[in-house]
């Protein structure tokens, strides 16, 4: 208000200042040290702080980058070279992959996997039919999953459940209401306390997909902003 009169701001409602680009990169830990090298390069001058929970960088350039630290419970961290012998710990990993007709279960021990299993069962696909043959359909169906979730179970049991006060971390991935249903199992009870983190809806499990699970639980999702 000037003299009386309502001065309008020349800026509209839509000249908001616009967001900073985010991207996200998936980076094993074994190969951590040589991105943090690479990102030093590309943006001199950049500085590190290790919070409580997280990892972050400011560069002069504007670009930053934050990760969460791994088993934060377990460190008390300041630098860099901290961060690496941290990561180089036999950290115990449980791996657990549940779908329809499919499992995996893996015990890892650093980047050693001590013990694994991957299993599929029949399980029939959705039928068109209706009335009582689709009933009937879907209640066979059903039971094939069944059994397909306790095998999982079973073998879930046999592997991870033994261990469990040693696991520093328990992987899921897969159908949600699946992993839901084998961790449901009385004989996994011990595991219910485990530190979980939640993969993603991953592929059918094999090997390979194992494998590359395996891979991204043992890295960090780093989110880097570049500058406007």
């Amino acid at each position: 208000m000037i003299g009386g009169l309502a001065v309008r701001s020349s800026q509209t409602p839509d000249e908001t200042e616009p967001e900073r680009p985010v991207r996200q990169a998936v980076v094993p830990w074994r190969r951590l040290e040589g991105w943090v090298s690479r990102f030093e390069t590309q943006h001199p001058g950049t500085t590190w702080r290790i919070s409580a929970e997280s990892v972050h960088a400011t560069s002069p350039d504007g670009t930053n980058a934050t990760w969460p630290l791994p088993f934060a419970d377990r460190a008390d961290l300041r630098t860099l070279p901290e961060l690496w012998s941290h990561l180089q710990q036999p950290w115990q990993v449980g791996v657990i992959l549940v779908r329809r007709g499919g499992f995996a279960v893996a015990h890892v021990v650093g980047a050693e996997v001590r013990e694994s299993k991957v299993g599929q069962r029949h399980v029939q696909s959705r039928s068109k039919a209706g009335g009582w043959s689709q009933q009937r359909f879907a209640r066979r169906r059903d039971n094939q999953a069944r059994e397909a979730f306790d095998a999982a179970a079973g073998h879930v049991g046999r592997i991870l459940a033994p261990r469990a006060r040693s696991l520093d971390l328990l992987a899921l991935g897969g159908d949600r209401a699946a992993v839901t249903h084998v961790l449901s199992d009385p004989r996994l009870a011990r595991l219910a306390d485990r530190p979980q983190r939640w993969l993603g809806g991953v592929a059918d499990p094999k090997r390979d997909v194992l494998m590359h699970a395996i891979e991204t639980t043992r890295s960090v999702p780093i989110e880097i902003t570049d500058p406007r």
